[in-house]
């Protein structure tokens, strides 16, 4: 069947379509609404997304916060005859706590086990293990943290003694980054973080931080348009903390051999409550479809989301989705299909691409009622 092959969920797509900088103000940008009910399509701008919205929906928002996740080092050279000397620069980005003190990293460069990382703040990760996680990708491994007072920091590069270590825990960890970390932009933006993006690429009503990406429909709401929302209509918060395994890619030809990455979330009683006694729910972003659609199977109100929405696996509660313009081949696409059939989803992409619509993660939006 077509809606199961890879291939039939590519696309080309010109380079200058891709949004590399936020539309301001955010309401500017332009919105494609999908009626499925009559086949119609709209194309209009965020500033009249109200307008469209079922008076009796219940709008469920992902209130994950972006982690300043990205860090650079430098790989340490462990010759106490010279200490001073240094190596090669390392890229890390922090994906989720294992267990206390032990992260899961994505580090670009080569890193045996064993071998150190220094980062600014006197900090250093040692590399554990090769993580085995398929779903994520290359480059993924378990590291431990910790920091070398700068009175102890000559005496640790002579000897690199494991008493002079002081482990940071989680807060410590967190702090760290806070100070020191990147925003973690997508790689297809190829440009690096700006004061700006420590803004733009955070949601309006972002409150819990343990995402490396944002819930990018999220990001077209203003304050006053966030609180207009949600003054004329129902609404609810969940969470899911976006992971790495967002960017990558299906590799397999039948999509079902697709294994999901697992992504963390969190809903409290009363978003429960809201979501079971909905008669119609508009999700802001694939993250809360996904959290929403996880909740209808399982009742679960916390734990790890590998839920994988498409055509053969539709959404029971959520009746309409607001979402950006994803890359292709990719799980959000599948979901988007899963919603409105994938020639439909064919159609619309088509139609974006020829209207001038801007794509990924800074990009427009579409409204699928």
């Amino acid at each position: 069947m077509r809606e199961l092959q890879l291939k039939s969920y590519d696309y080309i797509l010109p380079k200058e379509r891709i949004a590399t900088y936020p539309i301001v103000p955010k309401e500017e940008a332009k919105l494609l609404v999908y009626e499925r009910a009559s086949d119609k399509i709209t194309h209009t701008t965020f500033k009249d997304f109200a307008n469209f919205l079922p008076q009796d929906t219940l709008l469920v928002f992902n209130n994950t916060k972006v982690l300043p996740a990205r860090l650079y080092g430098t790989k340490v050279v462990q010759d106490s005859k010279n200490p001073n000397t240094k190596g090669a620069k390392i890229e890390a980005l922090f994906h989720k706590e294992i267990t206390p003190n032990v992260y899961l990293m994505q580090f670009k460069g080569r890193l045996k086990v064993g071998l150190l990382v220094a980062f600014e703040g006197g900090i250093f990760a040692r590399i554990l293990k090769d993580n085995q996680d398929s779903t994520l990708g290359a480059g993924f491994k378990e590291a431990e943290f910790f920091r070398i007072p700068q009175k102890n920091l000559q005496n640790y590069l002579q000897s690199f003694s494991k008493t002079l270590e002081s482990p940071l825990n989680r807060e410590e960890f967190f702090e760290f980054l806070e100070h020191f970390g990147h925003i973690p932009l997508p790689p297809y933006l190829k440009r690096q973080d700006t004061q700006a993006d420590k803004k733009d690429y955070q949601s309006v009503f972002a409150k819990h931080l343990g995402a490396i990406a944002a819930p990018t429909a999220s990001l077209h709401f203003s304050e006053e348009s966030y609180k207009n929302l949600k003054q004329n209509f129902q609404n609810t918060e969940i969470t899911l903390h976006v992971g790495a395994g967002t960017f990558v890619g299906v590799q397999s030809e039948n999509i079902l051999e697709h294994k999901m990455h697992k992504e963390y979330f969190f809903i409290s009683q009363d978003s429960a409550d809201k979501i079971y006694q909905a008669s119609h729910i508009t999700a802001i972003g694939t993250t809360a479809t996904r959290v929403i659609e996880e909740f209808a199977r399982n009742g679960k109100l916390r734990g790890e989301c590998d839920l994988f929405l498409h055509p053969q696996n539709k959404p029971r509660k959520t009746n309409a989705l607001l979402t950006n313009f994803h890359l292709p081949k990719t799980t959000l696409l599948m979901l988007v299909a899963s919603f409105v059939s994938l020639d439909t989803m064919q159609r619309l992409y088509k139609e974006a691409i020829a209207r001038n619509y801007r794509f990924y993660s800074y990009g427009d939006g579409m409204l699928i009622l």
